[in-house]
């Protein structure tokens, strides 16, 4: 590894962040897998199982994610039918639904997904894991800019 590899790896915040966010998202799409859903699905199902019925703005805001995002993540979730879109109120906002193989998916996914928090806490112990936490929600409250990135020139 060269010298400048290694002051990327151990200097560049989003680097590691986004090195980390992997692996664990691969720990938790393993520990999820009998389920049949994804990490990224298991969200958007615990979201709306938690809060009830929300928009897509709503809930892409909830998940600190990008509209465009959320709706390509609903996709496969929609074909199982595992969530519905239902006409909102004013007709033009999209609502997200459980269905009821929704909830009972989400209820046989949340047994594995406890399971894989406790995984974690053992791992690194339930003091690191929750100050992990609270930095990763410091690092969202932070008002560092976000939101959509440039599009390259052609």
């Amino acid at each position: 590894m060269s010298q400048d590899e290694d002051l990327s790896r151990t200097l560049c915040n989003c680097l590691a962040l986004r090195q980390a966010s992997r692996h664990v998202t691969q720990m938790y799409d393993q520990a999820l897998a009998p389920s049949g859903i994804r990490t990224t699905q298991y969200s958007i199902l615990q979201r709306v199982h938690q809060h009830g019925p929300r928009t897509v703005n709503e809930l892409a805001e909830q998940l600190v994610m990008d509209p465009s995002t959320l709706t390509h993540n609903l996709r496969p979730l929609l074909k199982e039918g595992l969530v519905v879109l239902e006409v909102g109120t004013d007709r033009r906002r999209r609502v997200v639904v459980l269905t009821p193989e929704g909830k009972a998916t989400h209820r046989r996914a949340r047994a594995l997904w406890l399971q894989a928090q406790a995984d974690f806490e053992r791992a690194f112990g339930s003091d690191e894991a929750a100050a992990l936490r609270e930095l990763m929600f410091k690092v969202i409250r932070s008002g560092l800019p976000s939101g959509e990135a440039p599009r390259r020139k052609p």
